[in-house]
């Protein structure tokens, strides 16, 4: 199996653990380089962050474990770079 080396999720979070540990806590997973978080939007009860993990080789189970042990869920993924190098997106005609 490829290595992932960036992974891009949606995720719907409780306000408690807030994203600095969350942050913390996937960034310390093996194989994960680091982590960005970006708050999306935020609900009476929860909020909606963009997470972005890149490393040389993300455990993805790992990874969505330790998200719902935080009491989160990935609502999408929304970018996966998988292999020996990082490709960024393309542009098409529609961009």
């Amino acid at each position: 199996m490829v290595p992932v080396r960036r992974l891009v999720l949606d995720l719907l979070k409780p306000y408690d653990p807030d994203v600095v540990t969350v942050a913390d806590t996937v960034a310390g997973l093996d194989g994960v380089d680091g982590v960005n978080i970006v708050l999306v939007e935020t609900d009476k009860e929860v909020q909606n962050v963009k997470m972005t993990v890149e490393g040389d080789a993300i455990g993805v189970d790992a990874v969505d474990e330790t998200i719902e042990d935080m009491g989160a869920a990935i609502h999408s993924i929304d970018e996966v770079v998988c292999g020996e190098r990082m490709v960024e997106q393309g542009k098409t005609p529609q961009d």
